[in-house]
């Protein structure tokens, strides 16, 4: 049954058949437990959890979706998926999501972000049922020129680092696939619409990704320790993990009901207050968290990072009826709450709350 506190989306994703590439990730799980309350036959592909306490574990969501481990980069198996499950709409999420990382390990971050983006648009491409895919590719896309205005949807492509660089390859494959085999004058014949979407930094409960801020932070207060930032002064679009996967939401129901319009890139950021340097951040974080004594360890890791870049979101603006809901302090404590209770909680209803309280705030 779903449950109409935090159906934004007037009934649309009942019954749907989805399939979320990465549903054991940060990202991956928030928007498998919000389908599932929306009452959407939830299929999640994917490798497994980070860790014991990472979001997908806590709730225990295994039992109360369709939980299918296997890697992005396995063709066959994904086949197989798509013909047993008969998927109408896909959420592409898995891929290897740290810039760190992927200078570690280059390869394996190519080929798990640019051949498992191929991969799933070929499933697509020879299913017969699916009508609508979003994939998720990432703000850091762009050729980052680092300029003071947004970047645009129809900026640039680029990418400095390897995670960045594969992203971009993502846009580009995405975009060449749409253009050969999903294109709007014969889409009454493919019945397929596809977009990419990219967001800023997102933040929010159950992520405990190395290198990156908030789990840095919720780990160093929690053991009170230094936090250690690689690059305080660099400027990010911080926003909570809800946002971004609100606007896919939206555009996917815009897409399966009306594919021609709404095929193509999208940004999902914050507004202009949270995009804030990272010791801020951090600030906010160990104000939020309320006890604990942390020293601020910088620290330069001799690798490229950028120092400014912003997202303009007006397209989601307009043609989605889409902008953020929540301030860089009220995301702060959304995500710092969730750290707070994790261990001592029921987490599925506490998960379920925070959307369903985003879902009474205001635009």
């Amino acid at each position: 049954m779903a449950n109409k506190q935090l159906d934004l989306f007037n009934n649309f994703y009942k019954d749907k058949n989805v399939l979320i590439t990465g549903h054991c990730g940060f990202k991956g799980s928030w928007i498998a437990l919000w389908l599932k309350e929306l009452g959407a036959n939830v299929i999640g592909y994917g490798l497994a959890p980070y860790t014991e306490n990472d979001n997908f574990e806590i709730i225990k969501l295994t039992n109360k979706i369709i939980d299918i481990r296997g890697d992005i980069r396995d063709l066959n198996k994904l086949n197989d998926v798509f013909s047993v499950y008969k998927p109408e709409i896909i959420f592409h999420l898995a891929a290897q999501p740290l810039v760190k990382l992927s200078y570690e390990n280059p390869k394996e971050t190519y080929e798990t972000n640019v051949l498992g983006t191929l991969n799933v648009l070929e499933a697509i491409r020879q299913s017969t049922t699916v009508k609508v895919a979003v994939m998720i590719t990432t703000d850091k896309c762009y050729e980052n020129k680092e300029q003071i205005w947004p970047y645009k949807e129809d900026d640039s492509l680029g990418g400095y680092d390897p995670y960045s660089s594969s992203k971009a390859c993502c846009e580009l494959i995405i975009n060449s696939y749409r253009k050969s085999f999903f294109t709007e004058e014969i889409y009454k014949s493919h019945g397929k619409a596809i977009a990419s979407v990219r967001a800023g930094n997102v933040i929010g409960g159950g992520d405990w990704s190395k290198d990156r801020i908030i789990p840095d932070c919720i780990r160093a207060l929690r053991n009170s320790e230094s936090i250690r930032i690689r690059n305080p002064k660099a400027i990010r679009p911080w926003q909570h993990v809800l946002e971004p996967l609100c606007g896919y939401l939206e555009l996917a129901k815009k897409m399966y009901c009306d594919g021609i319009n709404y095929c193509g890139a999208w940004n999902f950021g914050p507004d202009f207050e949270s995009i804030v340097k990272v010791s801020y951040l951090v600030d906010l974080t160990v104000k939020a968290w309320g006890s604990g004594n942390c020293n601020l360890d910088f620290y330069n890791s001799f690798l490229h990072e950028a120092n400014l870049l912003s997202l303009d979101c007006t397209k989601a603006k307009l043609f989605l009826g889409w902008k953020p809901r929540l301030s860089i302090e009220e995301a702060i404590k959304y995500t710092v709450d969730w750290y707070k209770c994790f261990e001592n909680s029921d987490m599925y209803k506490f998960d379920v709350d925070q959307i369903c309280n985003y879902c009474s705030l205001r635009k």
